[in-house]
């Protein structure tokens, strides 16, 4: 097993057992949680509908094969952590607040640029360029 492979795995591993570790709470809805999403004005149903997104976003990635899934994933991720993080510093929370959603964030970019081939779109240009030029000979 290479290097890229383990840091892949590692980055990956994490940031799945935050984010499982995430859904689960805000499913649950333990009192410390609802009193953050309170502190943050956001409703109950939002933490709700996170946590379901969380939990079928970490399937998405750790399942094989699937690469268009585990994109729109990895940018749901992106969005829930930097809406984390903006909602934290929005609300004048210290930087205690806002640095683990950052810190997560850097996993995930972390994982999403260290995936093997097998696990990333393959590049689109061949069918663009053919749709294109199809496209010009129609018209």
């Amino acid at each position: 097993m290479n290097i890229k492979k383990v840091a892949f795995w590692t980055t990956t591993g994490l940031f799945a057992a935050a984010m499982t570790a995430g859904g689960i709470m805000d499913i649950v809805q333990p009192d410390d949680m609802v009193a953050t999403m309170t502190h943050l004005g956001f409703p109950m149903y939002v933490a709700t509908m996170l946590g379901v997104w969380k939990l079928l976003g970490v399937g998405a990635l750790l399942a094989p094969r699937l690469p268009l899934l585990k994109e729109w994933a990895y940018a749901g991720f992106v969005f829930d952590l930097i809406g984390a993080a903006v909602a934290h510093a929005a609300v004048g929370d210290a930087v205690g607040q806002v640095a683990p959603p950052v810190m997560m964030l850097g996993l995930a970019v972390a994982s999403w640029t260290l995936r093997p081939a097998s696990r990333r779109l393959a590049p689109a240009t061949e069918h663009r360029s053919s749709s294109v030029g199809q496209l010009v000979k129609a018209g």
